[in-house]
């Protein structure tokens, strides 16, 4: 199982911007071999899809992202980043991200049992 390690989250206001970074642990472990999927959980909610990336670039993003988020992936850094804008209240939760995502149109947990990281917490003031 590919290891990712998330980091950027915050606390910022109504309005701001946040940019979460996902890269992979391991000498030999390389993000553009995989698609990778980032995902989030509010407290008291189920996990959600928000955007996966393919190692081509190829991109999507869940209906609830696609006006304010955006994918990307830096293949020198190792590194898929999830851009965060004009965050809401709403978006607050636990940010993580998977090589174990289905991206064929849709954001979707390719495994159940997944095991996930520690994730990055959002927390978005009104």
């Amino acid at each position: 199982q590919v290891q990712l390690v998330e980091s950027g989250g915050g606390l910022v206001q109504a309005g701001d911007s946040l940019r979460l970074s996902c890269i992979a642990s391991g000498p030999r472990v390389r993000v553009d071999d995989y698609a990778i999927g980032w995902f989030r959980q509010a407290p008291g909610k189920e996990r959600e899809g928000v955007a996966c990336i393919f190692g081509t670039g190829i991109a999507h993003l869940a209906e609830s992202a696609q006006d304010r988020f955006r994918i990307s992936r830096d293949n020198a850094k190792n590194t898929v980043f999830l851009h965060l804008n004009s965050l809401k209240p709403e978006d607050a939760a636990m940010y993580y991200c998977t090589a174990d995502v289905l991206c064929d149109g849709g954001v979707e947990l390719a495994d159940p049992e997944t095991e996930w990281g520690q994730g990055t917490r959002v927390s978005v003031s009104s």
